[in-house]
């Protein structure tokens, strides 16, 4: 569940400021790709914890009104409902601690027989590494493609890797798994290439309003970008990556449907909060349609 403080700036270390309005938002990276997801038109199974808490409850009720297949998801009677603490700019940008509750306690066994029928599994960093791994080995025996977006980046194994379909790090992410400090299309794309050297089949690394690379054994294109207006970036990524893997299990080709989801990335930054911002795959459709370069 995400606290959302708006904010007259970001504070520095040490510093105390007076924050605006405050909001009580559904988030969570796994559950905000959930929702992007099936709000972009895909069949979608949630799989993960939360606490035996109002929050829990609220988030579960959610899910299951978005249409979301909810039967994995598990109400864990030792942990609260994980949090995020979020502070809003006045330009959109954010600064997001994560308590991760429940989250922390996903193990991977949580996901066994969970991919009977699916084509793409989606993971992200907000669980424990040992069941990103593990969900990725069950996923890739079941025959899915695995997307990982490694937010947050930290404590992956190797080994995970070689399992991974395609990899959505941001420029923040790919510069602390590979090294490189990612800072332009040429940066982004040595960063890519890294990974896959590690064994990622390709990766897709997002540079914000800067737009993205997606690089793949046969070279590097760069992804539109579509200038907005930001009010609030939180769950942008999310969106992202719940819209592309929407997209792709509809049938589009990479580069299409990550202009897709970067549209719809777009159009969510315009609104506030995470799950409240994410679009209906006709609102993505529509923006697109009215920008040049669309689809």
């Amino acid at each position: 569940m995400d606290m959302v403080v708006r904010v007259p700036r970001l504070p520095a270390a040490g510093e105390t400021i007076a924050g605006g309005a405050f909001a009580v938002i559904p988030g969570g990276k796994g559950a905000n790709q959930a929702v992007a997801s099936a709000r972009s038109g895909a069949p979608t199974r949630m799989v993960g914890r939360v606490g035996a808490d109002e929050h829990g409850r609220r988030l579960w009720r959610d899910l299951d009104a978005e249409g979301i297949d909810v039967t994995r998801l598990r109400t864990d009677p030792e942990a609260a409902t994980g949090v995020a603490l979020i502070s809003v700019g006045p330009a959109g940008e954010n600064t997001i601690i994560v308590v991760a509750g429940a989250n922390g306690r996903v193990q991977p066994g949580d996901a066994a027989g969970a991919f009977a029928g699916a084509g793409i599994c989606l993971l992200q960093g907000e669980i424990p590494a040992d069941a990103v791994f593990g969900a990725a080995r069950l996923a890739r025996e079941a025959g899915c493609a695995v997307y990982l977006d490694p937010a947050p980046p930290g404590g992956l194994p190797d080994a995970v890797w070689p399992l991974v379909t395609l990899a959505l790090p941001n420029a923040l992410e790919a510069g602390v798994l590979t090294g490189i400090a990612v800072t332009d299309a040429e940066s982004a794309a040595a960063a890519g290439r890294s990974l896959m050297a590690r064994g990622a089949g390709s990766a897709i690394v997002k540079l914000g309003a800067r737009g993205a690379v997606l690089v793949t054994p046969a070279g590097v294109t760069p992804i539109p970008v579509f200038p907005v207006q930001a009010q609030d970036t939180t769950a942008a990524g999310d969106c992202f990556a719940g819209a592309l893997a929407a997209a792709r299990a509809d049938g589009a080709e990479v580069l299409e449907a990550a202009t897709f989801a970067s549209g719809a990335a777009a159009l969510s930054a315009t609104r506030p909060g995470a799950q409240p911002s994410l679009p209906t795959r006709e609102e993505t459709l529509a923006f697109l349609r009215g920008r040049r370069g669309g689809v």
